[in-house]
């Protein structure tokens, strides 16, 4: 490996027209275009790299990671769909980066000429949003101890939307993401009985709310533009949010902001967001991971479609023994399309994957999601290979979310899309 990184790094030691590879002039615009939406203040990686200052201690860990592919962190399975947001670099952004790092990581001059061929940092809206909110809905602050375990905690908040809206995006911005393992937002109809802002633990969904949008860490806002969709939120609707903190060491006091834009007119297409699991998870007797079973498969969730619709969203979500996951159509006519698996699963980067183009799915197709564990011990994320493992929420135990959003003509009901047991809800939308 070393012999050849050595080869490698001296064809590319400098760039295409024979000056030596930079910090300022070749590297900020991959930095860009790949890393700086989570290598910044205040999002999931550990450290920043807007600055020169701040990146140069970790030029050669950038080396050792790009060429490893382990970052930019995807997991999909490249011969099955195309998707818009994979950040995966290629081979000449690559050898950049590796040229870079072995040449001595030097920062070299701003370009000469107009400062607006240098690429300035991502920029972000004020308090790290990714996408400037219109309205802000805010959580009381919760303090979560160093150690311990913390249950599920839910919040019901006012959505301060006086009329009925269409709205374009859905951001839920953690104060401390360390901490945050998920949160996910469910709409219900305001009850006069409801006490605003006081954490409890028994669900007031009880699956029957539908919900709207899910954070978890590595995925992105729920931005429904890039579809030319919106979800429908009734006026005086409460949110009900549900957290699952992760003590983390030292006590933290996390308060979550939930961001929204909204429509200007009424759009032609609604999201609807789907979080179906199998019946049998919390069944110990059929979901159940032997002790040191490398390739344990769940339950499948399976369902159908009762509209046209296309596919546009997926996140798979497990725990610290998922290993793969696999979402299937099969179309009326009996052929099949897998259109996403993830072969690597990772339980720190827990990706969403939005296609490159809408897939058209017609009234009548079957959706089949199959998944993977490995509760061995060459799964270096697994606390203890010795035992069996159940359905649950905690990190010790699993889940299977196949987490998906389609999109339908707006004034379809969600309710009505699918038939999909096991649903989080009717759906969101």
């Amino acid at each position: 490996m070393r012999i050849w990184l050595a080869a490698f790094t001296s064809i590319v030691a400098f760039a295409g027209d024979g000056a030596m590879v930079t910090f300022n002039r070749d590297v900020v615009p991959i930095l860009k275009k790949h890393c700086q939406s989570c290598h910044r203040p205040g999002q999931i990686a550990p450290m920043s790299f807007l600055t020169y200052g701040e990146t140069r201690p970790w030029a050669k860990a950038i080396r050792t990671a790009v060429v490893s592919k382990k970052m930019p962190p995807w997991f999909a399975d490249d011969q099955y769909g195309h998707f818009a947001n994979d950040p995966s670099l290629n081979q000449s952004e690559v050898r950049t980066l590796v040229a870079w790092a072995e040449s001595g990581a030097p920062e070299g001059d701003p370009p000469e000429g107009d400062p607006k061929d240098f690429p300035p940092p991502v920029q972000r809206a004020s308090g790290a949003w990714q996408i400037p909110p219109d309205h802000v809905v805010s959580l009381p602050a919760y303090r979560v101890p160093a150690k311990g375990t913390v249950e599920w905690t839910y919040f019901t908040v006012p959505s301060g939307f006086a009329n009925d809206q269409w709205v374009t995006s859905i951001e839920i911005l953690p104060s401390d993401p360390s901490v945050v393992h998920h949160a996910a937002i469910f709409i219900q109809p305001h009850r006069a009985s409801v006490r605003y802002g006081e954490p409890t633990t028994d669900d007031p969904v009880r699956g029957a709310g539908s919900i709207q949008a899910v954070y978890v860490p590595g995925c992105n806002a729920m931005d429904y533009r890039r579809y030319g969709a919106a979800k429908f939120i009734r006026a005086q609707s409460d949110l009900v949010v549900q957290m699952h903190y992760t003590p983390k060491g030292q006590e933290v006091t996390e308060a979550i902001r939930i961001g929204f834009t909204v429509a200007k007119e009424r759009p032609h297409r609604r999201f609807v967001t789907y979080s179906p699991q199998s019946p049998a998870i919390l069944n110990r007797e059929i979901f159940r991971i032997p002790a040191g079973d490398p390739n344990w498969e769940s339950p499948v969730v399976e369902g159908k479609f009762n509209v046209d619709a296309e596919r546009v969203w997926f996140m798979p979500h497990m725990h610290l023994r998922g290993k793969d996951m696999t979402y299937v159509v099969t179309y009326p006519d009996g052929s099949s399309e897998i259109l996403l698996r993830v072969a690597r699963y990772n339980p720190a980067w827990q990706l969403g994957y939005d296609v490159a183009s809408p897939i058209k799915v017609p009234k009548g197709a079957k959706l089949h999601v199959a998944a993977h564990y490995d509760n061995s011990a060459n799964n270096h994320w697994n606390p203890d290979p010795s035992t069996n493992v159940y359905g649950g929420t905690q990190d010790w135990e699993e889940m299977m979310v196949p987490f998906f959003g389609v999109v339908v003509d707006s004034g379809v009901d969600p309710r009505k899309v699918m038939t999909l047991p096991g649903q989080i809800g009717p759906g969101g939308g």
